[in-house]
């Protein structure tokens, strides 16, 4: 197995804007959303999405910077060889770049993980072993929303492919994800802190879930399993 996104991936911009050329990782950069920040409405409303990239995301991404400007050698990695190996850095900044730089991983994960081309479904082989693991796409649908109600406070619910090579969802507390955890490579993530949904949907977290599953960019998410299955 490789890690999908510690290599490249191609992404296509969406609403008629340009291809995005090859990635490598997601940088040290707040990144630009593949799409408008109304785009996802009514699933997401435009001053949700705005004030999430741009204040919350740019935050941990200044926060992250802080540590990496301190130590610039740390930069000469990927943000997934970061995450996947804190010994590196200094332990006096390593809780601040644990979350930051997760916080960073996450949401950038989470924007390329949407789309405005609604009710999509999981393809291909995604399609074949969600169904073998979970019975159907429907128990996986329920089985996750599910594990994003357990999930005590802010945090995650991830679907992951883990160290045995099976499929798995599992909640994370904060800006814990697969890579920080050391369970395996993270295919799908939402975010479950109440910024991402209060505006809009206030303590209702079950709709926030149920609904999110309409914007769920299947297409690359089946692309990226196949390329680290």
């Amino acid at each position: 197995m490789r890690d999908y996104f510690a290599n490249h991936i191609n992404l296509t911009k969406l609403a008629g804007k340009k291809e995005i050329e090859k990635i490598e990782d997601f940088g040290f950069e707040l990144p630009n959303l593949p799409y408008s920040h109304s785009a996802l409405e009514p699933v997401i409303d435009s001053t949700t999405m705005r004030v999430h990239h741009t204040k919350h995301h740019q935050k941990y991404v200044d926060k992250m910077m802080e540590v990496l400007d301190a130590k610039k050698s740390l930069k000469n990695k990927t943000l997934v060889e970061l995450l996947k190996d804190l010994d590196v850095i200094p332990a006096k900044s390593r809780e601040q770049f644990k979350d930051n730089a997760g916080g960073h991983f996450n949401h950038s994960f989470f924007w390329v993980t949407m789309s405005p081309e609604t009710n999509q479904e999981p393809l291909d082989r995604l399609k074949e072993d969600i169904d073998k693991e979970f019975g159907s796409f429907q128990k996986f649908k329920e089985e996750f929303i599910d594990k994003g109600l357990k999930q005590f406070g802010s945090g995650w619910v991830w679907l992951c492919l883990n160290n045995d090579n099976k499929l798995m969802i599992t909640g994370m507390p904060n800006q814990m994800n697969p890579y920080i955890a050391g369970c395996g490579t993270p295919l799908l993530g939402c975010d479950v802190w109440e910024h991402a949904y209060y505006l809009k949907y206030q303590n209702n977290r079950e709709k926030y879930l149920t609904n999110w599953f309409k914007v769920i960019n299947w297409k690359l998410v089946s692309k990226n399993y196949e390329e680290i299955k």
